[in-house]
């Protein structure tokens, strides 16, 4: 028997495949003059090379390097639910910026990771802008990134970030927790919502009240907005408070996954333990809410959520009020929330 031929396969483009190259270059040219903002004078060329340079030189005399990087969790699938992504790029940049200002350190630059099932050039640029829009705030470059469209890899409208982030410090200035001792003070620095944490649990308490967004909660916000509000960037203040009150601040702590029992124990050194007073200050609504709807526990609380505590100051007992009074004068609301004191037993943080 003969073969016969069979008809010749029809031509397959990479856009047949579902990634579309134009709109990827469309989206750069877009999202140029807001990643232009961010930079510094330090920044080495523009945007589009296969790396991005940074200058250093000028800037430390025994600069060390602190670099960080995160997402912002399940709080993306209230963005796609809620179709609002202009501020969840501000939460990708606070997520790392703020962790590595634990230590003292000026973030510099920033990179970030967009991934997709199929480009959609309004909401990337939406989400690229927030992060523009968050180094600007933070002060340091948005130099480089890279946008993935990868075909059934993501529910339709869906995407995932990732960012990432280098600092630095200078070597005498590091901040690592060693000089924390018994008796310094806890100064609580007030949180614009649950920032991005805890969002698996958020939503598992929305979608069993039924998804009220309009709820308006105490104080006039409506429910949404709280919860969608983006993290507070704690960069220029802090580094402001650093400059003036170095010596007194022996401690910084980032509340983030773990709340306010596993992130200040972070930069404590062994055989101390923290006292938090809870009644120090007021649950901000958003908390209360979601307390009173999901029945979550004070202890499940305190180790899930910021409950309104963003960013922790360490400080030497005798420079308590000098402290308070420059975290003042940088308009950021704050508590003193409790104290360093000797550990007893396993259990070394105790909130009540």
């Amino acid at each position: 028997m003969t073969n016969t031929p069979s008809s010749a396969p029809s031509p397959l483009t990479y856009r047949d495949a579902g990634v579309d190259i134009d709109a990827g270059n469309e989206l750069v040219e877009r999202i140029k003059p807001l990643v232009k903002r961010s930079f510094r004078p330090e920044v080495m060329g523009g945007l589009g090379g296969f790396g991005a340079l940074f200058d250093l030189s000028n800037k430390y005399r025994e600069p060390v390097l602190v670099s960080g990087t995160d997402g912002v969790g399940t709080k993306l699938k209230l963005a796609h639910q809620l179709n609002r992504h202009d501020t969840i790029g501000i939460d990708l940049v606070a997520m790392c910026v703020n962790d590595v200002l634990v230590q003292g350190a000026e973030p510099l630059f920033f990179l970030d990771y967009f991934a997709t099932g199929k480009l959609d050039i309004d909401t990337a640029a939406a989400v690229v802008g927030g992060i523009a829009n968050g180094c600007t705030e933070a002060g340091c470059a948005l130099i480089g990134g890279e946008t993935a469209e990868m075909p059934d890899m993501y529910a339709p409208g869906e995407y995932d970030l990732a960012g990432f982030t280098v600092a630095a410090v200078e070597k005498s200035e590091l901040k690592d927790g060693a000089s924390v001792a018994a008796g310094d003070v806890l100064i609580g620095i007030a949180s614009s919502g649950p920032h991005s944490n805890g969002y698996s649990l958020v939503r598992r308490i929305y979608d069993r009240a039924g998804r009220p967004a309009e709820l308006e909660l105490e104080g006039g916000v409506k429910l949404v907005d709280a919860l969608m509000a983006p993290t507070r960037l704690y960069v220029k203040p802090i580094l402001a408070l650093l400059k003036s009150h170095g010596e007194a601040i022996h401690g910084m702590a980032h509340i983030t996954g773990g709340g306010l029992t596993e992130n200040i124990i972070r930069v404590v050194p062994e055989g101390l333990g923290l006292d938090i007073q809870a009644s120090a200050w007021t649950l901000p609504p958003v908390f209360q809410w979601l307390q009173k709807e999901g029945a979550v526990a004070d202890s499940e609380m305190w180790r899930t959520f910021n409950c309104g505590i963003g960013f922790v100051l360490i400080v030497a007992p005798d420079q308590v009020a000098a402290v308070s009074a420059a975290v003042k004068a940088q308009g950021l609301d704050h508590w003193t929330i409790g104290q360093v004191v000797n550990a007893e037993g396993a259990e070394r943080v105790h909130i009540g």
